[in-house]
């Protein structure tokens, strides 16, 4: 059969908590998709790496092929913004950070068609995380313990016929203090863009993918979050003035040209290696 290369077009994309470096990272089923679509801006809202969890014990090749596809982006000069979350907050340092089309900022404001989109990662609303961070690293590796599990379960459902079900989201989903975070998260993120008169708030951080909006007596505003891909494995699609959330479980049909092979080759080529070099030298000089 021949393959058809064809890629979908983008204007915006925005992906957030991958968690490379975490055994719950699904960073095979991010390559097929990043392969698939050809984006003109990337927003990358944090927790990209998983610092907090980083072990030289486990790098899979899968995950460096992520790394690879990204400095690929790079080479191309498409506009790509990096925005730190908390797993990634190391990289905070080099704010305004820039290397051609790729730069490094706490926050992005874009203007799509006329309107006003206000990136950021969302941790700062988190209190655990301000002022007792010791407890959201435990949480952090408790919550990758949790993903391992996980993976053993869905193995044994599938192995006697059943669906596929997600431990954590059960959790969130039960426990009354998780959903009046993520409540007083959204909350908080669409009052202050209305505050701050922007149309679009999008947000990483909670794994929770939404697209909503929102009026409140002082006005209005579009809240979307681009979920994650440890657990829902999402992403937000900009175009001609429209958001969507893409969703990797409705959308197989959009990686059936990629190949098995290429997810599991540990080569770097030489334009990728020369950018790689050169950020690492810039970060070091800085």
């Amino acid at each position: 059969m021949k393959s058809n290369n064809k890629k979908r077009k983008i204007e915006v994309l925005v992906l957030s908590d991958i968690h490379l470096g975490t055994y719950g990272c699904h960073a095979k089923e991010l390559l097929r998709y990043l392969k698939s679509i050809k984006p003109k801006i990337i927003i990358l809202n944090g927790d990209i790496i998983d610092i907090w969890q980083f072990s030289k014990h486990f790098w899979p090749k899968s995950h460096m092929k992520i790394i690879k596809h990204l400095i690929g982006w790079i080479s191309d000069k498409k506009e790509i913004y990096y925005i730190p979350g908390n797993h990634d907050e190391l990289f905070r340092k080099f704010a305004h950070f820039k290397m051609g089309s790729f730069s490094i900022e706490n926050k992005v404001v874009l203007d799509l068609n006329g309107e006003k989109a206000w990136f950021f990662h969302g941790d700062v609303f988190d209190v655990t995380i301000k002022h007792t961070k010791w407890l959201a690293k435990l949480g952090g590796k408790g919550y990758d313990l949790l993903i391992l599990i996980n993976t053993f379960v869905n193995y044994l459902s599938l192995l006697f016929g059943r669906g596929k079900v997600s431990l954590s989201k059960r959790i969130k989903d039960s426990v009354k203090s998780a959903v009046k975070f993520i409540d007083n998260f959204e909350q908080t993120a669409i009052d202050l863009a209305i505050d701050k008169k922007y149309n679009y708030v999008i947000c990483g951080h909670i794994h929770q993918p939404t697209h909503k909006k929102v009026t409140t007596e002082k006005g209005c505003v579009t809240y979307l979050n681009s979920g994650d891909w440890v657990e829902n494995l999402t992403a937000l699609e900009y175009n001609m003035g429209e958001w969507q959330i893409y969703k990797y479980a409705d959308a197989h049909y959009q990686t059936q040209d990629i190949h098995a092979n290429d997810l599991d080759v540990d080569i770097i080529d030489k334009s990728s290696k020369e950018i790689f070099g050169q950020l690492v030298s810039d970060f070091n000089s800085k």
